[in-house]
């Protein structure tokens, strides 16, 4: 019976680092930076020279209000 024990415990070590490896790893996957293949090194345009996300989302929205204020307009004029 004394030898049993170590061997139990042994297969008890066993199984948790064979569920642990997996769950180490894909985590270790979640939480690094992913590779991008579209930007390599030294091709970034710089932020100073981009515009920023605020001014798309205004041109954006400038260009739908006046969608907006020419179909509106056709709407009376019918």
């Amino acid at each position: 019976r004394e030898a049993s024990i170590p061997k139990m415990l042994a297969l008890c070590l066993l199984r948790r680092a064979i569920l642990t490896v997996p769950l180490v790893f894909l985590v270790a996957l979640l939480v690094s930076e992913p590779v991008r293949a579209d930007q390599e090194a030294g091709t970034a345009i710089p932020a100073e020279s981009r515009p920023c996300v605020d001014c798309h989302a205004f041109e954006f929205m400038q260009r739908a209000l006046q969608d907006l204020k020419k179909t509106a307009y056709n709407l009376d004029t019918r």
